[in-house]
Order: C-alpha cells, then sequence, then structure tokens
C-alpha cells in the first residue's frame, strides 16, 4: 500500500516538473516537498522487514550522493557567479567577437563560443551571456531564433565532455561509470554535431552583421580571479586522472584559494568575495536535492527494476540513443539518476553513449533543458512551436553526435 502511494506521489512529482510554465511553480519547490514527504512516509511506515534502521541507511547513503554533487556544484558557481557580476565574462565576450562579420560566419563563431564557455560554466550562465550577445545585434525575427535554437544545442553539447559543464555527465562519473579520461572523448564528436547544426540553420543566411564594439574594462583583480578558476578546473582533472583524487574536493580547494587570494587583492566596492556565494542558482541546486531524493525512494520500493528489464529486450545503444529523445520530455537530471539507480549494466563506450544522450538529447525540444526554459524567458518570440521548426535539423544533428560517439569510444578504447 505505502509503495503504491509514493509512487502516486513521485508521478505527481514529476508531471509538475513537466508542467512547471503551466502551474507557475518553481520545478524546485514542488520536488524538494515531494522527495522530502516521500522519505518521511518511508519512515512512518517501513518498506521492507529490515525496519527504520535500514531506511536510515539508505537515506545516508543518498545524502552522501547528494552531499558530494551539491558541494561540487556550489563551488564551480561561485567563482562563476563572481566573474558575471564583475562583468567579466561580458568584457571578454566584446574582445573576442570582430567589428563586422557575415550572418553565416556568426553562426559559427555563437557555436563555438557557447560550445567552449558551456564546458567551464554552467549552462544558465553559457545560455545568458550567448543570448545577450544575439539580442544586441539587429536581426529579424527568424533568424534571431535560429541563432537562439544553435545556442540551446550549442551549450548542452558543450557541457557533456567535461563534469564542470553538465550535472548529468557529473553524476555519472560519480558513479564511476567513466572516468575524465573517456569524457575527453565525447568532445570531438559533439562539437562535430554543433556544426552540423550550424551549417544547416545557416544554408539561407547571406548578410552581414555590425556588432557594437563598446569596451568594457577588465579588472585586474578579476584576470587573477578567472585564472584561479581554470587553474581550478585543469587541476581537478590533472589531480583525478593521475591521483584519483574526487573531484568535490580539489574544486573545494580551489574555492579556498580563490577566497584567500581575492582577500589580499585590493577591494575597492569593499564586498567580501564570499558575499558571491549567495548569488548562486540555489533553486537549481535545490531541485536537484529534491529530484535525487525522490530517485533514491524510487529504487527503495523497487520501480527502477524496469530500466533494467528494458536494456534486456534491445541493445544498449539502442535504448540509450531513444533516451536521448526522452530527456527531450522529462527532465534529464532525474532520468539519469534513474538509470544510475537501476544499477544498468553497460559497458564504457554504451556509458558515454549514453552521458551524451541524456546532455545534448534535451535539446531537440525547447522544453527539455535549462538552455531551452532560459532562451524562453529572454527571448520572446521563442516558444514551443517556433523552436519545434527546426526539430527536423536538431534530431539530425543530435543522431549525427551520437553516432560519432560510437565510432570515436570504439576507435579509442576499442
Amino acid at each position: 500500500m505505502i509503495n503504491t502511494v509514493i509512487l502516486t506521489l513521485v508521478i505527481i512529482s514529476f508531471i509538475m516538473i513537466i508542467t512547471e510554465d503551466l502551474i507557475h511553480i518553481n520545478k524546485a519547490k514542488t520536488t524538494l516537498f515531494f522527495g522530502t514527504l516521500c522519505w518521511i512516509l518511508a519512515f512512518i511506515f517501513p518498506l521492507n522487514s529490515d525496519g527504520i534502521a535500514h531506511t536510515n541507511h539508505q537515506l545516508n547513503e543518498n545524502l552522501l550522493e547528494i552531499a558530494t554533487l551539491w558541494l561540487f556544484l556550489m563551488s564551480a558557481m561561485t567563482f562563476v557567479a563572481y566573474l558575471n557580476s564583475k562583468g567579466f565574462i561580458s568584457a571578454l565576450v566584446q574582445r573576442i567577437l570582430p567589428k563586422s562579420i557575415s550572418e553565416r560566419g556568426l553562426m559559427f563563431v555563437i557555436a563555438i563560443f557557447a560550445f567552449v564557455f558551456s564546458s567551464f560554466a554552467d549552462n544558465v550562465t553559457a545560455t545568458l551571456v550567448s543570448i545577450a550577445v544575439v539580442m544586441n545585434l539587429q536581426l529579424e525575427v527568424k533568424k534571431r531564433l535560429k541563432y537562439a535554437t544553435l545556442i540551446i544545442f550549442a551549450v548542452n553539447s558543450g557541457g557533456v565532455s567535461l563534469i564542470t559543464g553538465d550535472v548529468t555527465t557529473l553524476m555519472i562519473f560519480l558513479e564511476n561509470k567513466v572516468t575524465i579520461s573517456n569524457l575527453f572523448i565525447l568532445v570531438v564528436p559533439s562539437f562535430l554535431g554543433v556544426l552540423t547544426l550550424a551549417t544547416l540553420l545557416s544554408l539561407k543566411l547571406s548578410g552581414k552583421v555590425e556588432l557594437a564594439q563598446t569596451r568594457f574594462k577588465i579588472e585586474k583583480n578579476d584576470i587573477v580571479i578567472a585564472v584561479i578558476f581554470v587553474l581550478t578546473i585543469s587541476g581537478t582533472l590533472l589531480l583525478n586522472v593521475f591521483f584519483q583524487i574526487p573531484p568535490v574536493l580539489s574544486f573545494l580547494f580551489g574555492l579556498s584559494v580563490m577566497f584567500l587570494v581575492a582577500n589580499m587583492l585590493p577591494n575597492k566596492n569593499q564586498q567580501d568575495v564570499l558575499n558571491y556565494v549567495r548569488e548562486i542558482e540555489y533553486d537549481a541546486l535545490l531541485f536537484f536535492l529534491g529530484v535525487l531524493l525522490l530517485v533514491g525512494i524510487l529504487k527503495e520500493i523497487g520501480v527502477l527494476s524496469g530500466f533494467t528489464e528494458l536494456y534486456q529486450v534491445m541493445p544498449a545503444i539502442q535504448v540509450n540513443y531513444l533516451i536521448g529523445f526522452m530527456s527531450s520530455i522529462i527532465d534529464n537530471v532525474p532520468l539519469t539518476a534513474a538509470l544510475l539507480k537501476a544499477d544498468v549494466e553497460m559497458k564504457v563506450t554504451e556509458w558515454l553513449m549514453l552521458t551524451y544522450a541524456t546532455g545534448v538529447g534535451g535539446s531537440i525540444l525547447v522544453i527539455g533543458s535549462a538552455a531551452g526554459i532560459i532562451a524562453m524567458s529572454k527571448i520572446k518570440e521563442l516558444n514551443f512551436i517556433s523552436y519545434f521548426r527546426n526539430v527536423i535539423y536538431l534530431a539530425v544533428a543530435y543522431t549525427v553526435g551520437y553516432i560519432g560517439v560510437y565510432f570515436a569510444a570504439n576507435w579509442v578504447l576499442g
């Protein structure tokens, strides 16, 4: 009886995630409410014969996984929040872009920028900065929508190859399904998918674009913090590869270095660098917390075994490809968490293909990723229908990237 009640509550929660834009209730609120409620019910009405002790053990295991994810994301988000608030990112973009460029050329410049930037920053920041560039240009609505479509796909594609760029990639890595060196295999296929979409979207573009050359001053302090951020990312990757040091530990160390160095630098506005922790998107972190609590309780009641059955019916390569399309409807965080909790047995190559599918597949529909939701909030003409007009191009680009991962992974890993 209690299993049915919990399953019903989880289904209601996932429906509210999907319909967030219709019901106007932030998904962080609903997932946190239902996630904690389900675990409270599990304590009041124990799920198995082991009783409360077993339930408490399982909850502690879930909380440990969540804490590791939370602390890593908090560290990375604090760096980005500081640099974004200081205008460093906008100033950097202004220096990268040329004075004049063809519309087709701009398509590829935007693709490369969004792809690279999203590897280091979170998807929300990468989308906001890239969309801001497009919004400052005098473009026709149809052309603006094409650039926005490319940005959403490029941002999601850029994040899958680094644990700093996409939360689902981080989740799969933390479960020891892939290594950091494995993830580098995704870079070329993911970029190939982005170039494919840029080519398809730019076929009918022929005009030129003049870009504003307002130069923002970059402070020396901000350059120092940016260098610490880059060193933290590279150091995290290297320390994990050579010494198996958990990324969360390396990133927290990098954050502490940032705090100490910033304290020694001349501070004109007298604001303590610790204050930038408050600018983190805590709604995203609370959403991850709620989702992982929900998926954890699903594992406890035995629902996730259905995923393993799916992999027994079809080859993993086919299932993973379809999961990419599923992630454009169902949020990729709970989808990835469910697959990980289900203990699906796959080769490293297949886990890499799943990493790409869950990270990029959400781009096929505008509602399938945080990047899409953010873009809709900034461009009023962008909605489900206007984005869906390019769904064939998006599906082709996703397929090209997915096939590329298959061949690259088999070539490198054998």
